[in-house]
């Protein structure tokens, strides 16, 4: 029998989009995303806002051998207990809810996590961390988000610990990314650590949970970057799930 290719669930972002004739509400997830799923030997399951979900994550957690919580909106302040800043949103709360509970869960359960950008945010946020709303209020310039909307000219370099999960999965301590956010973790959620900083200010560009297994947020876009190994990393640990070598199935850590 064929070895079977791990399923990775990605969450997916919520926007009004044009396509054709139609203008509408619509899941939306850019592709490279799932091409580097797939390019990593594993197959995609796109994840959409799901009140059910948010009482009963493992009716999907159960499908899944890893998780992808994916870049996009900014999240409502009022995850993290704070008043909207001018520049930030729109925000789809209902996506923030569904992605704490899926995070939460998986997290228990110590699932293969891998949050980009956003879902380096969100991962912070679901263990009660806070973010700076707008970056070039509080380190003077807009390097992390260069051009909005493109990541050319996005490359910058961050500095990851050695003793990292991090820095496994880039293979690298000096690692060069391609950044796209005008927000960042502030005050770091209970449990995790910090595991990268931007050479550009020492904002924090890596996360994880030294609990679990393989649970790490990276604030940069490899998805965009062909040359990065963080998704083969990620996907290599829902292969080894799937197979029998984690030790945790649905019960708690």
């Amino acid at each position: 029998m064929a070895d079977e290719r791990p399923l990775i669930g990605i969450t997916a972002g919520l926007a009004w989009a044009r396509w054709g004739p139609w203008e509408r509400d619509a899941a939306l997830l850019p592709f490279e995303y799932i091409t580097a799923i797939q390019r990593a030997g594993a197959a995609a399951l796109m994840i959409v806002p799901d009140p059910r979900l948010e009482s009963d994550p493992d009716e999907v957690l159960d499908l899944i051998d890893g998780l992808i919580l994916s870049g996009g909106a900014d999240i409502d302040p009022e995850a993290y207990g704070a008043e909207p800043h001018p520049a930030t949103g729109p925000t789809y709360p209902d996506r923030d809810r569904t992605e704490v509970a899926l995070t939460r869960r998986a997290v228990e359960r110590d699932m293969p996590v891998l949050g980009i950008c956003r879902g380096m945010q969100l991962l912070n946020v679901a263990f009660g961390g806070t973010l700076v709303q707008h970056l070039p209020d509080e380190v003077g310039h807009g390097d992390h988000r260069r051009n909005p909307g493109s990541f050319d000219g996005s490359d910058h370099d961050v500095r990851l610990l050695a003793d990292s999960v991090a820095a496994a999965a880039a293979g690298q301590v000096a690692h060069v990314t391609k950044s796209h956010h005008h927000q960042g973790v502030e005050r770091i959620g209970e449990g995790l650590r910090i595991t990268g900083y931007s050479t550009l200010d020492d904002l924090p560009e890596a996360i994880e949970l030294p609990a679990c297994q393989f649970v790490l947020g990276v604030q940069w876009h490899p998805e965009a970057d062909e040359g990065s190994r963080v998704i083969d990393a990620f996907v290599a640990h829902a292969r080894s799930r799937r197979n029998g070598g984690y030790r945790s199935s649905r019960g708690s850590l």
